[in-house]
């Protein structure tokens, strides 16, 4: 059967060039720690990868270090123990409602350190707050930490706007950038952020590798994660997955470079839902989104009936809303956004990326009628 992925912003199927690139490095074999020529080998496929990426979020190379994500990396990063851009250690952690997981549990600040701020209906951050917060800890060193864009909404994140404040402040601004490459610009001259993170499987890369960028060569995290020998310039331990930076390094060199494909795309089956279903919400659809990504619910359904009936008809997806043991949780973000809960559990989000075709969106649009009509005819009253 005909199935159509639509689910990139949980991970994107790996790109030819990467593959390549991660077989030829497969293919020898060499610790890029060694000094002999197969370890020479080895670590000129990580410091060329290293370059590359450096060049594309616009930081000099030695201000790249390699992870095994982008969980990992922020982990890393998110810590009193931290010092960039001259600015350190940190007293206070600002976390945006809407952040990644392991942005809000992931941290390693003090809980009375940290003060998580509201985001508006739309899904943005609500700067007025952020002011606000700003003020109340005066004279404290801050640490922002703002998504480039929301995994679940899709909506843009205010970062300039946000790191103009923390910076007349005298804070820094951590910015999980992993939805945006070949989506939105993902460079520090736009967003203006001290840090960025990307992850390689977002973006046509494999699973397990991770970049965190420093905008300012003066940085220093005091409290490692990862002990042990000197790799990444004595900041993460261990022995690099040479291929998998390698095939990053093609992912990100591949990124997107017509977005527009995408916003129609996400038009297209914007417009299937509502002829479908009129009375649908799409979730942040006043503020900026990514061109690849629409969340919305229609009232009365639940998400995992959509789900498995989309799934059944060949159709990738998923939902709003986390699954853990069995239990259907309310979506944090959208929960940060005012949305009522009956509306919250039917939230279905769509994602394009490089392989979505038209005939994944006709097969789309054929499975959300088949399965709204099939819940619509359960649910009509006997005659």
């Amino acid at each position: 059967m005909a199935r159509a992925y639509l689910d990139h912003n949980a991970t994107t199927p790996l790109r030819p060039a990467a593959r390549e690139a991660m077989l030829a490095a497969l293919a020898d074999c060499g610790n890029a720690s060694s000094v002999h020529a197969e370890g020479r080998a080895a670590r000129s496929r990580i410091e060329t990868a290293r370059e590359n990426i450096a060049a594309f979020v616009g930081c000099a190379s030695r201000d790249v270090r390699f992870t095994s994500g982008a969980t990992e990396a922020l982990n890393l990063v998110l810590t009193p123990q931290a010092e960039i851009a001259g600015v350190g250690p940190f007293d206070i952690l600002l976390i945006a409602g809407g952040e990644h997981a392991c942005v809000l549990s992931g941290h390693r600040f003090p809980g009375h350190a940290v003060e998580v701020l509201p985001l508006a209906p739309d899904g943005r951050l609500d700067l007025d707050r952020l002011d606000a917060a700003l003020i109340r800890h005066a004279g404290r060193r801050v640490m922002l930490a703002l998504q480039a864009a929301n995994n679940e909404t899709g909506v843009v994140q205010p970062v300039e706007a946000a790191a103009r404040r923390l910076h007349a402040a005298g804070g820094v601004l951590t910015c999980d950038a992993v939805q945006a490459p070949g989506r939105i610009a993902c460079n520090f001259n736009v967003l203006g952020a001290d840090v960025l993170v990307i992850s390689a499987h977002k973006l046509g890369g494999p699973q397990g590798a991770g970049a965190l960028c420093f905008a300012s060569g003066r940085h220093h995290i005091k409290d490692r994660l990862l002990r042990g020998g000197g790799q990444e310039r004595g900041l993460r331990a261990g022995t690099e997955n040479v291929a998998a930076i390698a095939g990053f390094a093609e992912a990100v060199a591949e990124a997107e470079t017509d977005p527009s494909r995408l916003g129609q795309m996400r038009e297209r089956i914007e417009s299937d839902v509502l002829s479908v279903a009129p009375d649908a919400v799409f979730f942040g659809a006043g503020a900026p989104r990514l061109p690849n990504t629409t969340n919305f619910a229609v009232p009365g359904i639940e998400a995992q009936v959509l789900l498995m009936g989309l799934d059944l008809d060949g159709v990738a997806v998923s939902s709003g809303s986390a699954c853990s043991s069995g239990k259907v949780k309310r979506s944090h973000v959208l929960e940060a956004m005012g949305v009522p809960n009956a509306l919250a559990q039917g939230a279905i989000r769509v994602s394009l990326g490089w392989t979505t075709k038209e005939e994944d969106l006709d097969l789309f649009g054929r499975a959300f009628e088949k399965a709204v009509r099939t819940v619509k005819a359960r649910h009509k009253p006997a005659a």
